[in-house]
């Protein structure tokens, strides 16, 4: 499932290409028809996201709300716009021939057309989000300061922090040597801030770059001498997706097991504390 730094991406990149503009918006798929005919021809003005959820802004109609799940995917390209291929759920097309732009959206685990209170209700049941402007972690640090559940399994609650997944939530917790299955209440506020303003920098980084580089410069393939990573995610990690390989930083054996219905893992030396 993509983490929040690609949700924020995708809605700098519709502002980019659809901002202000009268957009063509069709359902080759079929299965958001009523929603595609209501919208077609108005102009976006606005896009943006909260956690891993992506909001489009109609004004004369409403907000398209997007969670792209496992398998959602949105694709761009410029004209001319090809004939649609496979299940293209939601497409639009703004601009000219000379400065247009299309986007696909394939997959997704919802697409719908919503009111204004409709979005702050999905707003409300969301944490914090490290990408969104004004959220200083303390909403999130006055649940976690005040939980029995494992910080591993606080970290990917969406109702704490939005758009953290899997990635962000193993390699956040090795850069600080954090033990996963240390109880929220267990943490110190210090170590909270240095998480919370770490999350910040390397989703900032992830928008940047669209892929997830979570080592240090001293900790680079070309700093160390090793290969690079090969992996469909790309970016260079400490222990996400590196169970049974040596840890970069001490050489022990990389862990893996289940939590909060996902893989975690974790270097059992470096994350003693």
């Amino acid at each position: 499932m993509p983490e929040g730094h690609t949700i924020h991406r995708l809605a700098a990149d519709c502002l980019d290409r659809f901002a202000g503009r009268e957009v063509r918006v069709s359902s080759p798929q079929g299965k958001f028809s009523d929603g595609a005919a209501l919208l077609d021809g108005q102009v976006m003005s606005d896009a943006e996201a909260h956690g891993k959820h992506l909001f489009l802004a109609f004004e004369a109609v409403g907000w398209v709300h997007v969670h792209l799940g496992l398998y959602g995917k949105v694709g761009f390209g410029i004209p001319p716009v090809p004939a649609p291929v496979g299940q293209v759920r939601m497409r639009l097309v703004g601009g000219t021939a000379a400065d247009g732009h299309y986007a696909d959206l394939r997959g997704p685990t919802t697409c719908e057309l919503i009111t204004a209170a409709e979005k702050q209700a999905i707003h409300d049941r969301l944490g914090q989000d490290p990408l969104r402007p004004g959220d200083d972690g303390e909403a999130a640090w006055q649940r976690v300061s005040r939980s029995r559940t494992s910080v591993a399994a606080l970290l990917m609650d969406q109702k704490v922090i939005a758009g953290v997944g899997n990635v962000y939530r193993a390699e956040v917790l090795f850069r600080h040597g954090i033990d996963p299955y240390r109880a929220g209440r267990a943490l110190t506020r210090t170590e909270w801030d240095a998480i919370w303003a770490d999350l910040v920098a390397l989703m900032r980084e992830g928008v940047r770059n669209n892929r997830i580089d979570t080592v240090r410069p001293e900790h680079t393939p070309e700093a160390m001498g090793r290969p690079p990573r090969v992996d469909d995610h790309g970016g260079e990690v400490y222990v996400y997706r590196r169970a049974h390989q040596p840890c970069h930083i001490c050489g022990g054996e990389v862990r893996t097991a289940g939590l909060a219905a996902r893989n975690l893992f974790w270097c059992p030396a470096c994350q003693r504390d």
